[in-house]
């Protein structure tokens, strides 16, 4: 076990003076749970204090169980990765390139030169971006009158195209239309999918689309940082009755359920004897699938939403399958080779294979890269190798 109370320290000092309402963070290594701390409150609120059970949105972590669930199906030979997914989802041959707009605010519009295929929307290389990182989308969404995507109406799918598939990264709606295909291939509700074939199996019973009514009791309160860095807590909630399950930033989860998926991951896609994809699938997953091209700094285009971010900027980034990879030791410990991402409500997780070490640091607080909060992954991830490294020299190795 880690040496909790430095840990411990971590977090309550993040929580002081309110700089963030409340977090829970959980380590683990190949052997099972080394440290899992909650701190601080639900919500500025009320009195009720944040517990390692506690309910987050966890937004784009979603992605990666999704892929999953997508590559379970590639295994079975209902998906193909390099297929033009148009055969499956016939919606694809609607979507256009953006060139820009018109004099009237109108969308130029084009063919794009290649159809889309399921690894390009597993990298983020299809060419869908969204809209608080690309003002392009802003403008169409504006000039189609679009709902936004967390409202889960199928329009909100249907945005243009910011390049032609395959030509750069951009972070977007990819994963969204990911879930899309696995409803098409299966007939079944992706919420239904990932219950019977991810979260059932591995015993992931506080993950859903749509919490049980015990779950909502435990869940934390969203909460907005202004521009004079006061919080305050706001109305959040995913809709209930979607016309689609948002595989790209759903679903709502516990420290303690994210943690047995990163576990799986860690252990080949195999967890308490529960096999959800092959160890060669992994192993796929993390390598890097977009070849020479590179993950790219996200710049804000809605400062309400996010602002901008970058992961390890002084670092070239990959991506896999479901994955930001790091092709260098960070300064934290983290090693070459780790898989990680996060959520927009300030949720964080990472895997990394070659010290055997996941992590998860969960918080409500909008918009996403929150410093405060960034500061604070940082520190408790330094400190966790900090300790992993004394823990082997103890040991003699």
């Amino acid at each position: 076990m880690m040496n909790a109370q430095k840990l411990d320290e971590i977090l309550k000092n993040a929580v002081g003076a309110s700089k963030i309402p409340g977090v829970v963070a959980c380590v683990a290594d190949d052997q099972g749970i080394i440290y899992e701390g909650a701190f601080g409150q639900r919500s500025l609120d009320s009195d009720v204090k944040m517990s390692t059970d506690s309910v987050f949105w966890i937004a784009s972590m979603t992605k990666a169980i999704t892929t999953v669930a997508a590559m379970q199906l590639v295994e079975q030979g209902k998906l193909h990765l390099d297929q033009p997914l148009n055969r499956i989802l016939p919606q694809l041959n609607e979507i256009k390139v953006m060139e820009g707009v018109d004099n009237d605010g109108s969308p130029i519009l084009r063919e794009p030169k290649t159809q889309i295929t399921l690894r390009q929307l597993l990298t983020h290389t299809a060419g869908f971006t969204y809209h608080f990182f690309n003002e392009d989308t802003i403008k169409y969404i504006e000039a189609k009158k679009l709902p936004g995507i967390t409202e889960c109406k199928n329009d909100a799918l249907m945005t243009a195209l910011a390049f032609d598939p395959g030509e750069r990264w951009e972070y977007g709606i990819n994963i969204d239309w990911v879930g899309k295909a696995i409803e098409a291939v299966t007939g079944q509700s992706l919420r239904v999918y990932l219950k019977e074939n991810v979260f059932t199996p591995l015993g992931m019973n506080e993950t859903d689309f749509v919490p049980h009514s015990e779950a909502r009791s435990r869940q934390a309160a969203m909460h907005a940082r202004g521009e004079d860095q006061t919080l305050v807590p706001i109305p959040f909630a995913m809709p209930e009755d979607p016309e689609f399950f948002m595989g790209g930033g759903g679903l709502y989860s516990t420290a303690g359920d994210y943690m047995t998926f990163l576990q799986m991951i860690l252990h080949g896609g195999i967890f308490k004897g529960k096999r959800i994809l092959e160890k060669e699938t992994i192993a796929e997953m993390s390598k890097n699938q977009i070849g020479d091209l590179e993950v790219t700094a996200l710049k804000s285009a809605n400062p309400a939403l996010t602002n901008d971010y970058e992961a390890f900027p002084e670092m070239v980034k990959k991506w896999g399958l479901g994955f930001l990879i790091t092709t260098e030791d960070a300064q934290t410990g983290r090693k070459a080779g780790s898989l990680s991402w996060a959520g927009l409500a300030n949720t964080y997780f990472w895997i990394d294979p070659v010290s055997k070490i996941t992590g998860v640091i969960l918080t409500q607080i909008l918009p996403f890269a929150d410093q405060k909060v960034l500061n604070l992954f940082d520190q408790f991830e330094a400190k966790v190798y900090e300790q992993t490294a004394e823990k082997l020299v103890s040991e003699g190795n």
